[in-house]
C-alpha cells in the first residue's frame, strides 16, 4: 500500500508505474487523506484490496476536460460530492449563499457546482459515454430515491437518473464498494450488478420480490402518497430486516434499491481506521490556505458509527443507520499515540465520538442477529425496556487515554444524548465527564421545550433534560468545578406554532443568555421532518401536523430566541402581538422586550420603571426593618 497520497496527476501515477488506474475518483471536497472524509477511506480501502486508485478533487466542472485528468479507468468512475450534501455546503436555511467552504482550501466558496453528483456525472458522460459510473456520498445515498428537494421546492427523482450514473453506492460504502469493484473486476456489466447490499441501480422491469413503492408520477401527483413511501423507506432501513424496493419512472424503468449493507464487524472497522493514511490535507493546496475543517477533526477519534437517538430531524437513519458499530480500544489509543508524531499536535485530543458520543454497543442484543424495531423507537418517547444503557466501556475507554504520556486532555464534543445519561442507573460517567472531559461548557442538544414540538422531533419531554441538568450540576459539585451546559435550540421545526416558539423563548429568558446555537429548521433530503415539512403530514401516524412555511413565520420564530437582539425587536414585537402575548412587552423583568415610543418616551418610561422598583425596595426595607424592631420588642427571633 502506498505510503504517501494517492496519484492527483497523471505523471504521479506513471511513476507509480500505472498507465491506467481500476478507478478514478471524483469529490466535491478538497483533497484530505483523513478518515474523517469519506473519500479517504474509499480510496484507502480500495487500494488495501490491489486497486489503483487516482483523485480528481474539486475538478472544473465547467470543463470536461477536468475529469480527464487519468484518462478512461479501467472499472469505473466513482463520484460523491464531498462530506456533506452540496446544497447544504452552499446555501443558508434561508438559501442565501454562504460565505464559506470548510471543505476548501482557504475557505474558498465556489469550488465545486451545486448539486454536485449530478453535474459531475453528467461531465463524465459527456466524454465516457460506457465507462461505469458509481455514485456514493452523503448527497447521493440522501436522494437516492424521489425526494423533497427544499431549495426549488419540488419533488425530485432519484439522483440516479438525473446523473447518468449505473449505480449508488448508498450508506457508509466499505461493503459495498468491495462487492461492487470484484464484480467489475470479474468483467460482468455493470447493469448485470444488482446484487450487492447497499446498493441502488435501474432496470426496465419491476424486481419479483420487494415492495413496489408509489410511482414518481403518483408523488408528483400526491403529498400523502409521497408520506407513505417515506414510512415504508424508513421501515427498510435495516440490514436484516429491509426489503428490496421499487420506484417507477414510467417508459424510464424502475429504480431499485437494495437492503442495506451489514454492519461492519470491530475487527473490520479497526482495518479501516488503521489504513495508511496521512492525515492532513494534500500539500498542493499550501498556497490556498488550509482546509477549515481540518481544524477540529485533524486530532478527533472516531470510535463508532450508527445511532440509535431516531432524531426525526436527522438523516443517519437512511445513512449510517441505527446499529451503532465501534472500534477497540487497541485500534483508538494506536490512533492517538500516532498524533504525538506530528508537529501540531499540542496533547489535546478535540474529540473521542461518532454520531453520539456516549453509545459504545448496539442498544440490546438482539439488533446485531435480527435488526432494529421497525414500530419503535429505542429512546423515544421513552427508553425501551431492552435497552442497555451502559457507559462502562466508554469509561475504559477513555481512562485509557487520559494514561497515555503526551496526552494533556480528552475533550467530549461531538455530544452525548442526555437521556441516554439518565436511563444509566450508575453516576460514574457524569462524575467523570464532569471532572475530566469538559472545558467550562458541556454542549448538548434538547432542541426545545415544548413537549409538543419535542414529540415531531423524536426528542424526549422537557422533564427529562431537566433532569439531566440536575445530575451534571451536582456533577460539578462533587468534582470542584463550575461549568455550565449550553443547548442547542431549533426554530419553526414542523408541529412548532409560534404559541411554542414564544414559550422557548421564555425559557431562554429564564436561563438568563442568550444561546450560541440556534438553528432554523433546515429541510434536507430523505429525513422524517422533511417529510412532515413538505406534506404537513406526520408519516408515522398518517395525521396532519402545522408546519411554519412562510419566510416571515420563520424570521419570527428565530427572532424570538435571540430576542435581545435589537435588530430582531419588530419581529419579536409582531410576534408577540399575533400571540396574544402582549404581556411580554413591558418593563417588567419578564418581559422579553420593552415598548418603543421614541427616544424620548423610551427613557422616560425606563425612568419610571427605575424608580417604581427604587420604591418597592424602599417599602421592602422600611417593613424589613419594622418587623426587626417588633421582634427585639418581643424577644421573638
Amino acid at each position: 500500500m502506498s505510503r504517501g497520497f494517492l496519484p492527483v496527476t497523471r505523471k504521479e501515477l506513471e511513476e507509480k508505474g500505472i498507465w491506467q488506474p481500476d478507478f478514478v475518483y471524483i469529490s466535491g471536497d478538497a483533497y484530505v487523506d483523513h478518515p474523517s472524509f469519506g473519500a479517504a477511506i474509499i480510496t484507502r480501502l480500495l487500494e488495501s484490496q490491489g486497486y489503483s486508485v487516482g483523485v480528481i478533487a474539486q475538478p472544473d466542472w465547467r470543463k470536461k476536460e477536468s475529469i480527464a485528468v487519468f484518462g478512461e479507468p479501467r472499472l469505473g468512475f466513482l463520484v460523491s460530492a464531498g462530506n456533506m450534501d452540496s446544497m447544504v455546503n452552499h446555501y443558508t436555511v434561508a438559501k442565501k449563499h454562504r460565505k464559506q467552504d470548510a471543505y476548501s482550501p482557504g475557505g474558498q466558496m465556489g469550488l465545486r457546482p451545486d448539486r454536485a453528483v449530478t453535474v459531475y456525472g453528467n461531465l463524465i458522460r459527456q466524454t465516457y459515454k460506457d465507462t461505469p459510473v458509481i455514485l456514493g456520498g452523503i448527497e447521493a445515498s440522501l436522494r437516492r430515491m424521489a425526494h423533497y428537494d427544499y431549495w426549488s421546492d419540488t419533488m425530485k427523482r432519484s439522483v440516479l437518473l438525473d446523473s447518468g450514473a449505473d449505480l449508488i453506492s448508498y450508506g457508509m460504502g466499505e461493503h459495498s464498494i468491495l462487492q461492487i469493484a470484484q464484480a467489475l473486476d470479474k468483467g460482468i456489466p455493470v447493469s448485470s450488478v444488482t446484487f450487492v447490499p447497499g446498493t441502488v441501480y435501474k432496470t426496465k422491469e419491476a424486481p419479483k420480490k420487494g415492495i413496489v413503492l408509489p410511482s414518481y408520477e403518483e408523488l408528483l401527483a400526491s403529498r400523502k402518497a409521497y408520506a407513505e413511501s417515506f414510512r415504508t423507506q424508513y421501515e427498510n432501513t435495516d440490514p436484516y430486516t429491509g426489503q428490496v424496493l421499487a420506484e417507477s419512472y414510467g417508459s424510464r424503468g424502475f429504480v431499485v434499491q437494495n437492503p442495506p449493507a451489514k454492519p461492519l464487524t470491530q475487527k473490520e472497522m479497526d482495518r479501516v481506521y488503521d489504513l495508511p493514511y496521512m492525515r492532513t490535507s494534500h500539500p498542493m493546496y499550501e498556497k490556498q490556505g488550509k482546509i477549515p475543517a481540518m481544524e477540529e477533526i485533524q486530532f478527533s477519534i472516531t470510535s463508532n458509527r450508527g445511532c440509535f437517538g431516531g432524531c426525526n430531524f436527522c438523516a443517519l437513519a437512511f445513512h449510517q443507520g441505527r446499529i451503532v458499530q465501534t472500534r477497540s480500544h487497541t485500534s483508538i489509543l494506536k490512533e492517538a499515540e500516532s498524533y504525538k508524531e506530528q508537529p501540531d499536535f499540542k496533547g489535546y485530543i478535540h474529540d473521542v465520538g461518532g454520531p453520539t458520543a456516549d453509545f459504545r454497543h448496539p442498544s440490546c442484543k438482539k439488533q446485531m442477529t435480527k435488526g432494529i424495531c421497525t414500530n419503535r423507537q429505542c429512546l423515544f418517547p421513552k427508553p425501551c425496556k431492552n435497552l442497555e444503557a451502559d457507559h462502562e466501556d466508554y469509561l475504559e475507554l477513555l481512562r485509557k487515554l487520559r494514561k497515555l504520556p503526551g496526552i494533556k486532555k480528552v475533550f467530549i464534543r461531538s455530544g452525548i444524548r442526555f437521556d441516554y445519561v439518565n436511563a444509566d442507573p450508575s453516576p460514574v460517567f457524569l462524575q467523570e465527564l464532569a471532572k475530566y472531559h469538559v472545558s467550562g461548557q458541556l454542549r448538548v442538544a434538547p432542541e426545545h421545550v415544548s413537549d409538543q414540538v419535542l414529540y415531531y422531533m423524536g426528542k424526549p419531554e422537557h422533564q427529562v433534560y431537566e433532569e439531566f441538568l440536575k445530575k451534571f450540576q451536582r456533577a460539578n459539585e462533587e468534582s470542584g468545578k463550575k461549568q455550565f451546559v449550553v443547548p442547542y435550540l431549533m426554530s419553526s421545526h414542523p408541529g412548532c406554532t409560534l404559541a411554542e416558539a414564544v414559550k422557548l423563548a421564555e425559557y431562554v429568558r429564564d436561563m438568563g443568555f442568550m444561546p450560541e446555537q440556534v438553528q432554523d429548521f433546515y429541510p434536507t433530503p430523505s429525513t422524517m421532518s422533511t417529510c412532515m415539512y413538505y406534506t404537513g403530514i406526520d408519516p408515522r401516524t398518517g395525521k396532519e401536523v402545522y408546519v411554519p412555511k412562510s419566510t416571515k413565520e420563520k424570521a419570527m420564530q428565530r427572532a424570538l430566541l435571540q430576542y435581545k437582539n435589537p435588530e430582531n425587536y419588530n419581529l419579536v414585537k409582531e410576534a408577540l402581538l399575533k400571540c396574544g402575548r402582549k404581556d411580554l412587552i413591558g418593563f417588567d423583568k419578564k418581559c422579553l422586550i420593552r415598548p418603543r415610543g421614541g427616544q424620548k418616551q423610551d427613557r422616560e418610561k425606563a425612568s419610571d420603571f427605575k424608580r417604581q422598583g427604587t420604591e418597592k425596595k424602599d417599602r421592602s426595607r422600611k417593613k424589613k426593618s419594622i418587623r426587626n424592631v417588633h421582634k427585639k420588642k418581643t424577644g421573638k427571633r
